[in-house]
């Protein structure tokens, strides 16, 4: 009778064991899925402040650049998709999209001189450069985020945990092809 209570007892500290090893690891992965989301609402922030930049850049640049037209509508309507959105990879992907559009937007910009000179376009690039400085932060602390979470989605043994709770990759934020590199500048 002691010989098959000490193996109860033993088998239930081997499941005691493993249950909790089995918890530690869920509840690392919900930590690194959380500190994902917690990053990208510090990005959606500095999102929300580009946004609220954009009419106001569009309007500004309308009276000066007429053949750049269908980019100032591009622009315009994915802000207002973005906005549309409770998909956190689509919100990721729209930005994306955003991020190039304002660099050929500010590319464009070099061949209209009463424009570059214009106050109120000056001012709206100022804080658009600020608040693409504070974007490209928080995108980086996002990308770190992402990768640690990946990295815990897809090894061994989280990945079988990950797997049974369901839980996605995530979509990285990163540089358009395009921007990736050196914008020309001119100081004529």
């Amino acid at each position: 009778m002691s010989f098959l209570f000490n193996a109860v007892v033993i088998v239930l500290a081997i499941a005691l064991v493993v249950g909790m090893i089995i918890a530690g690891i869920y509840n690392n992965l919900i930590r690194k899925r959380n500190m994902v989301d917690n990053a990208f609402y510090s990005i959606d922030v500095q999102l929300k402040k580009r946004y609220d930049l954009i009419p106001s850049l569009v309007e500004t640049v309308k009276g000066y650049m007429h053949h750049e037209k269908d980019l100032l509508t591009s622009i315009a309507d994915l802000r207002t998709r973005a906005l549309g959105s409770n998909d956190l990879n689509d919100k990721v992907k729209l930005a994306n999209d955003i991020s190039k559009g304002i660099g050929q937007l500010l590319v464009s910009v070099e061949n209209y001189p009463d424009l570059k000179a214009s106050q109120n376009f000056l001012h709206l690039q100022a804080s658009l450069n600020e608040t693409e400085e504070q974007l490209a932060a928080s995108r980086r602390f996002y990308n770190s985020a992402v990768a640690e979470y990946h990295n815990a989605i897809q090894q061994f043994p989280s990945s079988i945990i990950a797997k049974r709770s369901g839980m996605q990759p995530r979509e990285y934020f990163f540089v358009p092809d395009d921007q990736q590199a050196p914008q020309p500048i001119s100081f004529n």
